[in-house]
């Protein structure tokens, strides 16, 4: 056997493998940029859809390029007859992420450009995504319900529509910009598991919708989505909860993980984090609920205090640790934070796809082919003997 060899770079980390210039992160000092622009900005002065046009297009819109993306936008939001007829059939039970892994995969056999690999027509599919997400994840969660899909509200915004869709009433306006908030915080994050999901599937010439689903798959896993709902269900495992300290200091003897604090990235307080705090307080007051944010806060605090103590001061509240409160408080079950998650990041992954597929051009080649280490048997040098069963001990 041949000896064992350790590879340094597990799981690509800090490994450079293409050019993007979508968006940018400085995990020492806590920046998250799109196409150049501050996260906090976006978040206090612009929208979820121009975001997604910055996003897609490299800059940000004029007044007429936003009323006609935002258009567009709304044109795309039904979704074709028969998907809501197939989900009908469909196991109930079924999980919301491996239902929405299987549609995209139809929304792929309704678009009549399919084949039309222009990048014209990428921004186009990309548009379509953007919009049907959220309707099949709303049509999906009252299908599995016994009720019917609700028909989109041209005259709604985009996050008022999802809401609309979803609960089958119009949303207080406040609570839809929160939303609308969040979306945009979850837009895009460099080469993330997901995003890099979707750039790698594409660099075959696989057709976007191939590399969406591949993104969808890779942010149905545990250590990449589904956080924030982790963070809801221990934040109502841990209500009562007279030692948090204490139980602070005893999941982190044992092991465990404080669902929603660190980051692979950020070495300081993820900026999203920041400001989905002050939308998670802003929430609590307008619903008459403040008892989730302030258990929140108090977690953090204690938290990080008992990190410090324990010489890492780098870990800090990440975009979960908020983020599930937000849901919560909007009416979106534990199950449906993924997808909401996806929701956010068709942007991104659409982004990058659109940047991979073009790359070729500027010289990047046209495939990723990453090299493994083979530690395995060898045998000799030209490899094992096969031997028929009956001579094998």
């Amino acid at each position: 056997m041949a000896e064992e060899v350790r590879i340094k770079n597990t799981g690509l980390r800090g490994v450079a493998v293409a050019d993007t210039k979508i968006s940018f992160i400085d995990g020492e000092k806590g920046i998250l940029l799109y196409r150049g622009f501050r996260i906090e900005d976006l978040a206090q002065k612009s929208s979820f859809v121009e975001t997604a046009y910055l996003l897609l297009n490299g800059s940000l819109p004029d007044e007429k390029q936003l009323a006609e993306f935002s258009a567009e936008l709304v044109k795309a939001r039904r979704l074709p007859d028969f998907i809501n007829e197939s989900y009908k059939r469909w196991p109930a039970q079924a999980d919301p992420m491996d239902v929405l892994q299987a549609s995209v995969p139809l929304l792929a056999m309704a678009d009549e450009e399919l084949e039309d690999e222009s990048r014209e027509a990428n921004v186009r599919k990309a548009i379509r995504l953007i919009a049907r997400i959220p309707a099949l994840v709303a049509a999906w969660h009252r299908i599995r319900n016994g009720l019917e899909p609700v028909a989109p509200d041209d005259k709604l915004s985009h996050a008022e529509n999802f809401l609309w869709q979803l609960l089958g009433h119009k949303p207080a306006p406040e609570f839809a910009r929160e939303l609308d908030i969040c979306l945009l915080l979850h837009a895009d994050h460099t080469f993330n598991a997901s995003t890099f999901a979707c750039r790698e599937v594409v660099s075959t010439r696989a057709h976007m919708y191939a590399g969406v689903a591949a993104g969808v798959g890779a942010l149905s896993g545990s250590l990449h989505g589904g956080a924030n709902a982790r963070v809801v269900k221990m934040i109502q495992d841990i209500a009562g909860e007279r030692d948090l300290a204490g139980w602070i200091r005893n999941r982190i003897d044992q092991g465990e993980r404080i669902m929603g604090m660190g980051h692979a990235v950020y070495k300081t307080t993820d900026p999203r984090a920041v400001i989905l705090k002050q939308t998670s307080e802003k929430l609590g007051k307008k619903a008459g609920n403040e008892s989730w944010f302030k258990l929140l806060t108090q977690i953090e605090a204690l938290a990080v205090k008992e990190f410090e103590a324990r010489g890492k001061p780098t870990i800090k509240p990440n975009v979960d640790f908020y983020s599930g409160s937000v849901y919560h408080m909007l009416n979106i079950p534990n199950d449906l934070m993924t997808p909401m998650f996806a929701i956010a990041r068709i942007t991104g992954w659409c982004s990058h796809i659109i940047e991979e597929k073009f790359a070729e051009a500027q010289g990047k080649p046209a495939l990723y082919r990453p090299k493994a280490e083979y530690v395995g048997d060898y045998c000799g040098p030209v490899g094992c003997e096969y031997r028929p069963p009956e001579a094998r001990k």
